[in-house]
């Protein structure tokens, strides 16, 4: 196997072992994994996750088997449950995000490897090695691809398939060589654009599906035999070729078994677009420092980076739920009147015409700092005007959430059990179980069913 940075970053994910981790990573990832449940559990109910699961259902997919459905608590395949799981963890939008590759990876990662940990009787050991693996190669396959990828192409559909297939691969104990096959089978398979924001359309729950599934295929897929691209990455007519112009190679194996990029991941505490998240925690600050209420505002000009304005600006009055996380207008709306913008904000209250008269005040604009930072840094800088003519500029260096400004596991309890209940997915006895199940995750000899 020729030596390139396709060939190395897979040989990295084939060769990890749980004693090269290092304690701390360990630790956050069993933070991210019931960040990832507790969202999971909250698709269920919405339509287009129905939808998915029901694809499934008339595929056969819910036929028996050992992997669960956490939505409907039914035992499937690992590929369909992967589907639905994964559709299901990008509905409420709580799930985590690696800021310097604007990528989800608990929504690509977990729905797969808990698939097949489930079928295959891995320990949690095992599992947590899988995740590790998965987030390791997608965040850097992320950063890679660069900002000009994210302008059109939603990286968690694509880096994410690639995340999937290394964290599947590994916990089927793939080689160095198959795993650069599941790569490359995984990068053909690649897709997701951000046009759907325009109509308030279903496809992100698709692609986190997509994602999933299609890169447990392609790590199966290897398992099997099957060959694929071997610089599906890099080479002339892969995925950076045809989906970036600004892409870096050297970012594929930077720094890989030293920088643990898993630990740079950050949890979201608003229920909205991460892209929204600075300058929501900055007005909070305002508002909360200069004692102001909504009706005090006459203006917030928002200062962001050209991604909030790519992905945002294309929202100004939403037309559902979905849609209104991705409305900096709402998001800061519902900030002012609520003092927060999660599930119920959104479920209640996205077109009160209190968050409206907000909404309507609000704009964003380029800014050189803010912008030079992203995405290895998400600053939030606002500016609000009164109405009696006062102005006072606020900023964030680190939204709440930024492994600098974390969730305690406290917070993150608190958490995973308002999303567990938000739409009935779980009991407060049973995500007390999940709490009890996934802090003990490092003893599990073999990886069960998380709800009965």
């Amino acid at each position: 196997m020729d030596n390139h940075p396709s060939s190395t970053l897979a040989a990295f994910a084939a060769n990890l072992r749980y004693e090269d981790i290092p304690e701390p990573v360990l630790r956050r990832a069993e933070d991210l994994y019931l960040d990832w449940i507790g969202s999971a559990l909250a698709g269920k109910g919405a339509r287009a996750v129905e939808s998915i699961a029901k694809f499934a259902r008339a595929m056969g997919g819910t036929a028996g088997g050992e992997a669960e459905v956490l939505i409907s608590r039914e035992r499937t395949s690992p590929y369909f449950a992967a589907m639905v799981n994964g559709a299901a963890s990008h509905f409420a939008e709580q799930d985590d995000v690696h800021n310097g590759s604007v990528f989800h990876p608990a929504a690509v990662v977990f729905p797969p490897v808990l698939a097949m940990a489930q079928a295959i009787g891995a320990s949690g050991r095992e599992l947590l090695t899988a995740a590790v693996a998965g987030y390791e190669v997608g965040i850097r396959v992320g950063e890679f691809l660069g900002r000009s990828h994210y302008t059109v192409f939603h990286t968690t559909g694509t880096a994410g398939t690639v995340a999937s297939a290394a964290a599947v691969g590994r916990l089927l104990g793939l080689d160095a060589s198959q795993m650069l096959h599941a790569f490359g089978s995984a990068g053909t398979q690649a897709a997701g654009l951000w046009e759907f924001l325009r109509d308030a359309a279903d496809s992100k729950q698709l692609h986190t599906a997509k994602a999933a599934s299609d890169g447990l295929l392609a790590a199966w897929l290897a398992k099997e035999g099957m060959t694929g691209a071997q610089r599906i990455l890099e080479g002339k007519q892969g995925m950076a070729a045809g989906m970036s112009r600004d892409a870096d190679p050297s970012k594929l194996v930077d720094r890989l078994g030293s920088r643990w990029a898993l630990a740079e991941t950050s949890f979201k505490f608003h229920a909205s677009c991460r892209h929204t998240h600075p300058a929501a925690d900055a007005l909070l600050a305002v508002m909360r420092d200069n004692k102001l209420v909504a009706d005090d505002i006459a203006q917030v000009v928002t200062r962001v980076h050209q991604g909030a304005i790519d992905v945002l600006g294309a929202v100004t009055v939403p037309a559902t739920v979905h849609q209104a996380k991705f409305s900096m207008g709402t998001v800061l709306g519902l900030i002012a009147v609520f003092g927060r913008a999660g599930l119920a904000e959104f479920d209640e209250s996205f077109l009160d015409p209190r968050v409206a008269a907000v909404r309507d005040k609000v704009s964003m604009l380029i800014d050189h700092e803010v912008d030079s930072a992203y995405p290895a840094r998400w600053i939030g800088k606002v500016t609000v005007t009164t109405t009696d003519g006062r102005t006072f500029d606020g900023r964030v260096d680190e939204p709440k959430g930024d492994p600098g400004n974390t969730l305690s596991r406290p917070e993150l309890e608190d958490k995973a059990m308002r999303l567990g209940l938000y739409r009935d997915g779980a009991t407060e006895a049973e995500m007390r179980q999940i709490f009890d199940t996934v802090w003990s995750l490092t003893g599990c000899t073999r990886v069960g069913a998380l709800l009965p």
